[in-house]
Protein backbone atom coordinates (compact mmCIF):
# COMPACT_ATOMS: atom_id res chain seq x y z
CA UNK A 1 0.00 0.00 0.00
CA UNK A 2 1.36 3.41 -0.58
CA UNK A 3 2.34 5.43 2.61
CA UNK A 4 4.19 8.10 1.36
CA UNK A 5 3.76 11.24 -1.40
CA UNK A 6 7.40 10.02 -2.99
CA UNK A 7 5.51 6.57 -3.62
CA UNK A 8 3.07 8.42 -5.55
CA UNK A 9 5.28 10.09 -7.42
CA UNK A 10 4.33 8.39 -11.29
CA UNK A 11 0.98 9.97 -10.42
CA UNK A 12 1.82 13.39 -8.83
CA UNK A 13 3.74 15.86 -10.68
CA UNK A 14 7.25 17.14 -9.18
CA UNK A 15 5.70 20.56 -8.76
CA UNK A 16 3.27 19.40 -6.34
CA UNK A 17 5.70 16.55 -4.52
CA UNK A 18 7.89 19.74 -4.12
CA UNK A 19 5.41 21.85 -2.14
CA UNK A 20 3.88 18.76 0.02
CA UNK A 21 7.95 18.22 0.97
CA UNK A 22 8.17 22.34 2.09
CA UNK A 23 5.05 22.33 3.93
CA UNK A 24 6.27 18.81 5.89
CA UNK A 25 4.07 16.17 4.92
CA UNK A 26 5.63 13.28 3.99
CA UNK A 27 3.55 10.05 5.16
CA UNK A 28 -0.06 10.11 3.45
CA UNK A 29 -3.24 9.96 5.44
CA UNK A 30 -6.00 7.53 5.20
CA UNK A 31 -8.13 9.12 3.16
CA UNK A 32 -5.29 10.85 0.87
CA UNK A 33 -3.73 7.04 -0.14
CA UNK A 34 -7.49 6.02 -1.05
CA UNK A 35 -9.22 9.44 -2.74
CA UNK A 36 -5.84 10.83 -4.56
CA UNK A 37 -5.65 8.14 -7.26
CA UNK A 38 -9.23 8.04 -7.53
CA UNK A 39 -9.58 11.43 -8.33
CA UNK A 40 -6.69 11.97 -10.40
CA UNK A 41 -8.64 9.21 -12.68
CA UNK A 42 -11.76 11.82 -12.83
CA UNK A 43 -13.79 9.48 -11.46
CA UNK A 44 -16.81 11.09 -8.70
CA UNK A 45 -16.19 10.58 -4.52
CA UNK A 46 -17.92 10.46 -1.91
CA UNK A 47 -15.73 10.17 1.19
CA UNK A 48 -16.28 9.51 4.80
CA UNK A 49 -13.59 10.94 7.43
CA UNK A 50 -13.00 11.82 10.61
CA UNK A 51 -12.52 15.43 11.49
CA UNK A 52 -8.66 16.01 10.90
CA UNK A 53 -7.40 13.63 8.50
CA UNK A 54 -6.24 15.77 5.92
CA UNK A 55 -9.39 16.13 3.39
CA UNK A 56 -7.81 19.13 2.18
CA UNK A 57 -4.95 17.75 0.75
CA UNK A 58 -6.95 14.72 -0.49
CA UNK A 59 -9.17 16.69 -2.84
CA UNK A 60 -6.53 19.60 -3.28
CA UNK A 61 -3.50 17.81 -4.99
CA UNK A 62 -5.84 16.30 -7.65
CA UNK A 63 -7.77 19.62 -8.20
CA UNK A 64 -4.21 21.42 -8.79
CA UNK A 65 -2.97 18.81 -11.34
CA UNK A 66 -6.47 18.97 -13.15
CA UNK A 67 -5.39 23.02 -13.45
CA UNK A 68 -4.36 24.12 -16.58
CA UNK A 69 -2.55 27.81 -14.85
CA UNK A 70 -2.82 28.93 -19.04
CA UNK A 71 -6.32 29.49 -18.62
CA UNK A 72 -7.67 32.14 -17.33
CA UNK A 73 -11.41 30.40 -16.50
CA UNK A 74 -12.50 28.44 -13.40
CA UNK A 75 -11.61 25.58 -13.29
CA UNK A 76 -11.77 24.22 -9.92
CA UNK A 77 -14.58 24.88 -7.36
CA UNK A 78 -14.93 24.42 -3.40
CA UNK A 79 -17.95 24.95 -1.27
CA UNK A 80 -17.63 25.04 2.13
CA UNK A 81 -19.75 26.18 5.24
CA UNK A 82 -17.85 29.09 7.00
CA UNK A 83 -16.10 31.94 6.68
CA UNK A 84 -12.82 30.47 8.52
CA UNK A 85 -12.97 27.05 6.17
CA UNK A 86 -13.40 29.01 3.00
CA UNK A 87 -9.88 31.08 4.52
CA UNK A 88 -8.50 28.35 5.76
CA UNK A 89 -8.80 25.98 2.34
CA UNK A 90 -7.62 28.37 0.10
CA UNK A 91 -4.36 28.97 2.30
CA UNK A 92 -3.47 25.40 2.27
CA UNK A 93 -4.88 25.44 -1.77
CA UNK A 94 -2.37 28.16 -2.20
CA UNK A 95 0.38 26.25 -0.43
CA UNK A 96 0.23 23.14 -2.64
CA UNK A 97 0.25 25.16 -5.33
CA UNK A 98 2.98 27.21 -4.73
CA UNK A 99 5.19 26.19 -7.28
CA UNK A 100 3.00 26.09 -10.00
CA UNK A 101 3.80 29.78 -11.91
CA UNK A 102 0.35 31.35 -12.90
CA UNK A 103 -2.16 29.34 -10.60
CA UNK A 104 -4.52 31.30 -8.63
CA UNK A 105 -7.03 30.71 -6.17
CA UNK A 106 -9.19 33.10 -3.94
CA UNK A 107 -11.87 32.92 -1.85
CA UNK A 108 -15.62 34.75 -1.49
CA UNK A 109 -17.30 34.61 1.06
CA UNK A 110 -19.76 36.24 3.67
CA UNK A 111 -18.80 39.01 5.47
CA UNK A 112 -15.98 40.31 3.71
CA UNK A 113 -16.28 43.76 1.32
CA UNK A 114 -17.79 42.78 -2.22
CA UNK A 115 -15.38 45.32 -3.80
CA UNK A 116 -12.29 43.12 -2.30
CA UNK A 117 -13.79 39.53 -3.87
CA UNK A 118 -14.79 41.62 -6.88
CA UNK A 119 -11.06 42.74 -7.14
CA UNK A 120 -9.84 39.13 -6.73
CA UNK A 121 -11.84 37.66 -9.04
CA UNK A 122 -10.94 40.39 -11.84
CA UNK A 123 -7.65 38.41 -11.76
CA UNK A 124 -9.08 35.41 -13.41
CA UNK A 125 -8.19 32.74 -10.62
CA UNK A 126 -8.48 29.35 -11.94
CA UNK A 127 -9.80 27.99 -8.20
CA UNK A 128 -12.51 29.21 -6.25
CA UNK A 129 -13.21 28.88 -2.57
CA UNK A 130 -16.67 30.21 -1.39
CA UNK A 131 -19.60 29.51 0.98
CA UNK A 132 -22.75 28.94 -1.05
CA UNK A 133 -24.61 32.37 -0.96
CA UNK A 134 -21.89 34.91 -1.49
CA UNK A 135 -20.96 32.45 -4.86
CA UNK A 136 -24.58 32.78 -5.45
CA UNK A 137 -24.59 36.70 -5.05
CA UNK A 138 -20.84 36.92 -7.41
CA UNK A 139 -23.06 34.92 -10.24
CA UNK A 140 -26.10 36.99 -10.37
CA UNK A 141 -23.19 39.95 -10.60
CA UNK A 142 -21.95 38.37 -13.21
CA UNK A 143 -18.42 38.29 -11.81
CA UNK A 144 -18.08 34.35 -11.26
CA UNK A 145 -18.30 32.30 -14.96
CA UNK A 146 -18.19 28.68 -13.70
CA UNK A 147 -19.07 27.34 -17.04
CA UNK A 148 -15.16 26.18 -17.05
CA UNK A 149 -15.09 24.13 -14.03
CA UNK A 150 -13.83 20.49 -13.82
CA UNK A 151 -13.54 19.76 -10.47
CA UNK A 152 -16.29 20.68 -8.29
CA UNK A 153 -15.93 19.73 -4.46
CA UNK A 154 -18.22 19.98 -1.13
CA UNK A 155 -16.04 19.88 1.87
CA UNK A 156 -17.85 19.24 4.56
CA UNK A 157 -20.90 18.55 3.33
CA UNK A 158 -23.01 17.28 6.14
CA UNK A 159 -22.87 20.36 8.02
CA UNK A 160 -23.19 23.38 4.95
CA UNK A 161 -26.22 20.91 4.19
CA UNK A 162 -27.73 20.63 7.27
CA UNK A 163 -27.21 24.36 8.06
CA UNK A 164 -30.04 24.89 5.44
CA UNK A 165 -27.81 25.41 2.02
CA UNK A 166 -29.60 22.47 0.17
CA UNK A 167 -31.44 25.02 -2.62
CA UNK A 168 -28.24 27.09 -2.69
CA UNK A 169 -25.43 24.07 -3.33
CA UNK A 170 -28.64 22.53 -6.44
CA UNK A 171 -28.29 25.90 -7.85
CA UNK A 172 -24.93 26.07 -8.35
CA UNK A 173 -24.28 22.34 -9.40
CA UNK A 174 -27.09 23.10 -11.55
CA UNK A 175 -25.07 25.30 -13.77
CA UNK A 176 -21.73 23.25 -13.96
CA UNK A 177 -20.54 21.54 -17.06
CA UNK A 178 -22.14 17.90 -17.04
CA UNK A 179 -18.97 15.93 -17.49
CA UNK A 180 -17.33 18.03 -14.43
CA UNK A 181 -16.42 15.82 -11.85
CA UNK A 182 -17.88 16.16 -8.21
CA UNK A 183 -16.07 14.96 -4.47
CA UNK A 184 -17.95 15.23 -1.43
CA UNK A 185 -15.86 14.75 1.78
CA UNK A 186 -18.22 14.51 5.07
CA UNK A 187 -16.96 13.67 9.01
CA UNK A 188 -20.95 12.04 7.96
CA UNK A 189 -23.16 10.77 5.36
CA UNK A 190 -26.30 12.42 5.97
CA UNK A 191 -29.56 11.85 4.07
CA UNK A 192 -28.64 14.77 2.44
CA UNK A 193 -25.48 14.11 1.52
CA UNK A 194 -27.00 10.78 -0.22
CA UNK A 195 -29.62 13.00 -1.85
CA UNK A 196 -27.14 15.39 -3.50
CA UNK A 197 -25.06 12.21 -4.51
CA UNK A 198 -27.79 10.65 -6.10
CA UNK A 199 -29.22 13.68 -8.07
CA UNK A 200 -25.18 14.45 -9.09
CA UNK A 201 -22.83 12.28 -9.02
CA UNK A 202 -22.69 8.90 -11.55
CA UNK A 203 -20.54 5.71 -10.28
CA UNK A 204 -19.05 7.41 -7.31
CA UNK A 205 -16.16 5.91 -5.11
CA UNK A 206 -17.23 5.49 -1.43
CA UNK A 207 -14.70 5.61 0.87
CA UNK A 208 -14.77 5.20 4.06
CA UNK A 209 -12.14 6.02 6.71
CA UNK A 210 -12.84 4.92 10.31
CA UNK A 211 -11.47 6.11 13.06
CA UNK A 212 -8.56 3.04 13.69
CA UNK A 213 -6.41 4.02 16.70
CA UNK A 214 -3.77 5.00 14.40
CA UNK A 215 -5.33 7.89 13.14
CA UNK A 216 -7.59 7.95 16.13
CA UNK A 217 -7.40 11.28 17.90
CA UNK A 218 -5.60 10.22 21.60
CA UNK A 219 -7.65 12.67 23.50
CA UNK A 220 -7.72 12.26 27.28
CA UNK A 221 -11.29 13.72 28.84
CA UNK A 222 -12.87 14.56 31.98
CA UNK A 223 -16.06 15.75 33.09
CA UNK A 224 -16.01 18.25 36.16
CA UNK A 225 -19.16 19.11 37.79
CA UNK A 226 -18.94 22.52 38.72
CA UNK A 227 -21.52 25.70 37.89
CA UNK A 228 -21.69 29.55 38.57
CA UNK A 229 -18.35 31.45 40.24
CA UNK A 230 -17.02 28.02 41.11
CA UNK A 231 -17.04 26.78 37.13
CA UNK A 232 -14.89 30.02 36.63
CA UNK A 233 -12.40 29.30 39.55
CA UNK A 234 -11.85 25.75 38.05
CA UNK A 235 -11.14 26.97 34.51
CA UNK A 236 -9.04 29.15 35.66
CA UNK A 237 -7.06 26.99 38.19
CA UNK A 238 -6.72 24.54 35.05
CA UNK A 239 -5.61 26.69 33.11
CA UNK A 240 -2.44 28.08 34.99
CA UNK A 241 -2.05 24.82 36.25
CA UNK A 242 -1.74 23.31 32.71
CA UNK A 243 -0.02 26.81 30.99
CA UNK A 244 -1.42 24.90 27.55
CA UNK A 245 -0.02 26.90 25.00
CA UNK A 246 -3.03 26.91 23.02
CA UNK A 247 -6.44 25.90 23.86
CA UNK A 248 -10.20 26.68 23.04
CA UNK A 249 -12.64 27.14 25.47
CA UNK A 250 -16.19 26.66 23.79
CA UNK A 251 -19.60 28.17 24.31
CA UNK A 252 -23.27 27.73 23.22
CA UNK A 253 -23.97 31.45 22.33
CA UNK A 254 -22.23 34.82 21.10
CA UNK A 255 -22.95 36.26 24.62
CA UNK A 256 -21.52 33.49 26.54
CA UNK A 257 -18.11 33.97 24.57
CA UNK A 258 -17.81 37.34 25.23
CA UNK A 259 -18.64 37.56 28.48
CA UNK A 260 -15.95 34.69 29.57
CA UNK A 261 -13.63 36.57 27.07
CA UNK A 262 -13.35 39.40 29.57
CA UNK A 263 -13.94 37.80 32.97
CA UNK A 264 -10.55 35.25 31.93
CA UNK A 265 -8.49 38.76 30.47
CA UNK A 266 -9.67 40.39 33.87
CA UNK A 267 -8.09 37.67 35.28
CA UNK A 268 -4.49 38.01 33.13
CA UNK A 269 -5.11 35.56 30.85
CA UNK A 270 -4.74 36.55 27.15
CA UNK A 271 -7.87 35.41 25.20
CA UNK A 272 -10.33 36.64 22.47
CA UNK A 273 -13.28 35.52 21.15
CA UNK A 274 -14.69 34.40 18.14
CA UNK A 275 -18.41 34.50 17.47
CA UNK A 276 -20.46 35.30 14.44
CA UNK A 277 -20.98 39.13 15.55
CA UNK A 278 -17.87 39.97 14.58
CA UNK A 279 -16.24 41.83 11.41
CA UNK A 280 -14.68 39.32 9.20
CA UNK A 281 -11.52 41.59 9.50
CA UNK A 282 -11.23 41.46 13.26
CA UNK A 283 -12.43 37.18 12.87
CA UNK A 284 -9.18 37.17 10.36
CA UNK A 285 -6.79 38.81 12.21
CA UNK A 286 -7.55 36.77 15.62
CA UNK A 287 -7.20 34.10 13.97
CA UNK A 288 -3.75 34.86 12.37
CA UNK A 289 -2.95 35.37 15.94
CA UNK A 290 -3.85 32.46 17.20
CA UNK A 291 -2.42 30.31 14.75
CA UNK A 292 1.05 32.31 14.77
CA UNK A 293 0.70 31.18 18.77
CA UNK A 294 0.72 34.85 19.85
CA UNK A 295 -3.16 34.16 21.43
CA UNK A 296 -2.91 31.11 23.86
CA UNK A 297 -6.76 30.77 23.96
CA UNK A 298 -9.54 30.40 21.85
CA UNK A 299 -13.48 31.33 23.19
CA UNK A 300 -15.43 30.43 20.65
CA UNK A 301 -18.91 29.58 19.27
CA UNK A 302 -19.59 25.98 17.65
CA UNK A 303 -20.19 27.48 14.29
CA UNK A 304 -17.24 29.96 14.56
CA UNK A 305 -15.01 27.62 15.05
CA UNK A 306 -15.94 25.29 12.24
CA UNK A 307 -12.88 26.77 10.22
CA UNK A 308 -10.69 26.18 12.69
CA UNK A 309 -7.84 23.83 11.20
CA UNK A 310 -4.89 24.07 13.56
CA UNK A 311 -2.84 21.28 14.48
CA UNK A 312 -1.13 21.96 17.99
CA UNK A 313 -3.84 22.91 20.18
CA UNK A 314 -2.95 21.51 23.20
CA UNK A 315 -6.68 21.47 25.19
CA UNK A 316 -10.40 21.85 24.64
CA UNK A 317 -12.67 22.37 27.39
CA UNK A 318 -16.61 22.32 27.42
CA UNK A 319 -17.44 25.22 29.18
CA UNK A 320 -21.25 25.21 28.51
CA UNK A 321 -21.84 21.16 27.87
CA UNK A 322 -23.18 21.10 23.76
CA UNK A 323 -26.48 21.35 22.54
CA UNK A 324 -26.24 18.72 20.09
CA UNK A 325 -24.46 15.08 20.51
CA UNK A 326 -22.27 15.30 17.38
CA UNK A 327 -20.82 18.98 18.57
CA UNK A 328 -19.03 17.08 21.41
CA UNK A 329 -16.89 15.23 18.95
CA UNK A 330 -16.24 18.50 16.38
CA UNK A 331 -15.12 20.51 19.64
CA UNK A 332 -12.94 17.88 21.02
CA UNK A 333 -11.66 16.81 18.11
CA UNK A 334 -9.83 20.34 17.95
CA UNK A 335 -7.29 18.64 19.97
CA UNK A 336 -5.69 15.39 19.44
CA UNK A 337 -4.57 16.04 16.20
CA UNK A 338 -2.34 14.98 13.10
CA UNK A 339 -1.09 12.18 15.87
CA UNK A 340 -0.73 14.72 18.75
CA UNK A 341 -1.83 14.20 22.23
CA UNK A 342 -4.67 16.68 23.73
CA UNK A 343 -6.90 17.28 26.54
CA UNK A 344 -10.94 17.65 27.21
CA UNK A 345 -12.77 19.43 29.77
CA UNK A 346 -16.50 18.76 29.49
CA UNK A 347 -18.05 21.50 33.03
CA UNK A 348 -21.68 20.48 33.84
CA UNK A 349 -24.46 21.49 36.39
CA UNK A 350 -26.90 19.31 37.84
CA UNK A 351 -29.53 19.80 35.27
CA UNK A 352 -27.16 18.80 32.64
CA UNK A 353 -25.52 15.60 33.77
CA UNK A 354 -28.18 13.37 31.90
CA UNK A 355 -27.95 15.28 28.70
CA UNK A 356 -23.54 15.01 29.29
CA UNK A 357 -24.44 11.18 29.90
CA UNK A 358 -26.20 10.46 26.86
CA UNK A 359 -23.61 12.23 24.66
CA UNK A 360 -21.15 10.24 26.26
CA UNK A 361 -22.66 7.25 25.45
CA UNK A 362 -23.66 7.85 21.69
CA UNK A 363 -20.11 9.44 21.29
CA UNK A 364 -19.00 6.13 22.98
CA UNK A 365 -16.58 8.19 24.66
CA UNK A 366 -13.99 7.24 28.15
CA UNK A 367 -14.47 10.25 29.96
CA UNK A 368 -13.65 10.16 33.84
CA UNK A 369 -15.13 12.37 36.13
CA UNK A 370 -12.49 14.42 38.09
CA UNK A 371 -12.62 17.59 40.41
CA UNK A 372 -10.45 20.23 40.93
CA UNK A 373 -8.25 21.65 44.13
CA UNK A 374 -8.17 25.42 43.81
CA UNK A 375 -4.32 25.10 42.84
CA UNK A 376 -5.44 23.29 39.38
CA UNK A 377 -4.89 19.77 41.00
CA UNK A 378 -7.19 17.25 38.87
CA UNK A 379 -8.76 14.61 41.59
CA UNK A 380 -10.74 11.33 40.38
CA UNK A 381 -14.07 11.16 41.72
CA UNK A 382 -14.41 7.96 43.47
CA UNK A 383 -17.65 6.35 42.42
Amino acid sequence: MVATYQEMSALISPEILQAVEKIGFTEMTEVQRKAIPVMLEGKDVIAKAPTGTGKTCAFGVPMIERIDPGKKDVQGLVLCPTRELCCQIRDDLRALAQFRPGLQVAAVYGGQPIAKQLDALHRHPQIVVATPGRLLDHMQRRSVNLRGVGVAVLDEADEMLDMGFMKDVRRILDVLPKGRQLAMFSATISREVMDISWLYQRDEVEITVKPVKLSEPKITQFKIASTGTKKLNDLVAILRAKNYRRSIIFCNTKYATTSLTGQLTDRGFQAACLNGDMRQSDRTKIMNEYKAGRLPILVATDVAARGIDVTDVDAVFNYEVPLENEYYLHRIGRTGRARREGDSFTFFGPNEEKHLNEIIRYTRSVVTEMTVTEDGCLLEVSK
